[in-house]
């Protein structure tokens, strides 16, 4: 078994076996699978170059504090912006998500084994049938996670303390909803 494999096969563990993870809501959904399936297949966002500037000087001066390098910041904010307009998301939006699930940290893993940006839990490369796909890749993790984030957002009919609390598997508790909630309009939202 290789590194990978085997480090996925340990968070995947780790996950069943923490309590309180909320593992059992995002345990696989047959139709966010295809969802996922669909989104993964999937191979610019801005309709000018001019919306394109403004809003990355913007955006990259709010997240100059977690990301120093300005280099890697454009290359979060572009993909950021690029997947989450491609599901139909607020950027702004992933990523106050981002910031609550990883400040981020493209490296991250939580305690139940979630990875990246957007702490997707890999037990869904299997269930969609691409296990080769890297969670700590930026592309892959955000495309993952805007899928799965719109997923929720749609079964919840738009309600998005509810679609957010899925998303963490906490549906039903505020704590979460309100802490991306709060960044999201004190943080991300254009003044």
């Amino acid at each position: 078994m290789n590194a990978a494999r085997r480090i996925a096969l340990n968070c995947i563990l780790t996950a069943l076996l923490v309590p309180g993870t909320g593992i059992a809501e995002q345990f696989p959904d047959p139709e966010l699978r295809e969802v996922l399936r669909t989104a993964a297949n999937a191979a610019d966002s801005f309709p000018e170059r001019y919306d394109a500037e403004v809003w990355l000087t913007d955006m990259s001066r709010r997240l100059q504090r977690q990301v120093g390098d300005p280099d890697e910041r454009i290359e979060i904010l572009l993909r950021v912006h690029f997947e989450a307009t491609r599901v139909g998301l607020q950027p702004e939006l992933v990523l106050a998500v981002i910031e609550v699930e990883s400040n981020f940290d493209r490296y991250a893993v939580s305690v139940a084994g979630a990875l990246g940006l957007m702490q997707i839990m890999p037990f869904w490369l299997a269930e969609i049938g691409r296990q080769d796909d890297n969670l700590l890749h930026v592309d892959t993790n955000l495309r993952y996670g805007c899928a799965i984030l719109k997923f929720y957002l749609d079964k919840e009919n738009g309600d998005l303390r509810r679609a957010l609390g899925r998303y963490n598997g906490s549906v039903g508790k505020r704590r979460y909803p309100n802490k991306v909630i709060d960044r999201l309009s004190r943080k991300w939202f254009k003044a």
